[in-house]
């Protein structure tokens, strides 16, 4: 057993899964996109300097240029700046669930458009987790759950999956790997700037969670979870390192209720089991292919 990328995988998923909670903090008493575009900018500058001082390079190879856009358009600015918008009302908990369905959708993609064989085990796979994710949005649209939020929520895992579908063969080949981090960061912080300078108005709400939060998700999930991910797929390959997302559910529910005192009904934790089966059943199929 590879130890080691079982050690990244695990403080990946914890790490992706925290950021909904944080996120929830940051949205509640600052301009979403604006709070966002700050991140990302923080965070880049901070890879790109750290890259810098490694002796990386910005010349990066065809293929780490078009990771830095593609990511950075479609996973920092839609993905994340549309989950931040969703998250002013909806609870972490329900973020991070939906966020999961993302390996779902690609796998379904992979096997419908792309025609990528997938055994009975791979299709019963999304067959669970797409029940799961219904199971968990039957009961929140019951208990008053904002539609709007969600489309948002969901709007940015279709973002997502769109950018990993368009990435299949991509890695960090050529080196250079913090940079290429680095630079994808900023790229969401300037896309992300010209709607939030529109559409927002500069209100904070101050207190030490708020500062708290910032930090955290700026080094944590901005910077470190990526730099992270990047290094899973050299090691193991995107097909399985995608499997420790069968992880995120559970990681994201657990949180949101310890840190928020967002409630967890029994259909949610059904749910989070069943999808979580899912994406694990689609991950080992795909795997084994």
């Amino acid at each position: 057993m590879d130890f080691r990328a079982l050690a990244l995988g695990l403080v990946f998923a914890l790490i992706w899964s925290s950021a909904f909670s944080s996120a929830r903090i940051i949205v509640e008493a600052a301009p979403p996109l604006m709070a966002l575009s700050l991140r990302f900018f923080i965070s880049g500058l901070i890879g790109v300097g750290i890259a810098a001082a490694l002796g990386q390079s910005l010349r990066l190879a065809p293929a780490q240029w078009r990771a830095v856009l593609i990511f950075g358009i479609c996973q920092n600015a839609l993905y994340l700046g549309l989950n931040f918008v969703g998250m002013q009302t909806v609870e972490a908990s329900l973020a991070a669930i939906l966020a999961s369905a993302m390996p779902l959708l690609v796998a379904a993609a992979n096997w419908g458009v792309f025609g990528e064989k997938l055994p009975a085990l791979g299709i019963g796979g999304l067959i669970a987790g797409f029940a799961g994710v219904s199971i968990i949005m039957a009961d929140r649209f019951g208990g008053g759950a904002d539609v709007t939020g969600v489309v948002l929520c969901f709007l940015g895992v279709i973002a997502l999956s769109v950018a990993t579908l368009m990435m299949r063969s991509a890695s960090s080949d050529g080196g250079n790997l913090l940079m290429v981090v680095g630079l994808q960061l900023l790229v969401g912080s300037i896309a992300l700037l010209p709607p939030a300078l529109i559409l927002e108005t500069p209100e904070v709400t101050w207190s030490w969670e708020l500062v708290a939060a910032f930090v955290y998700t700026t080094l944590m999930p901005g910077l470190t979870a990526t730099f992270i991910w990047f290094r899973l797929v050299a090691r193991i390959g995107s097909t399985r390192a995608a499997t420790y997302h069968f992880l995120n559910p559970f990681f994201g529910v657990v949180i949101a209720a310890v840190l928020l005192g967002e409630r967890l009904s029994w259909a949610d934790a059904l749910g989070v089991v069943v999808i979580a089966a899912g994406i694990l059943a689609v991950q080992l199929a795909r795997a084994r292919t």
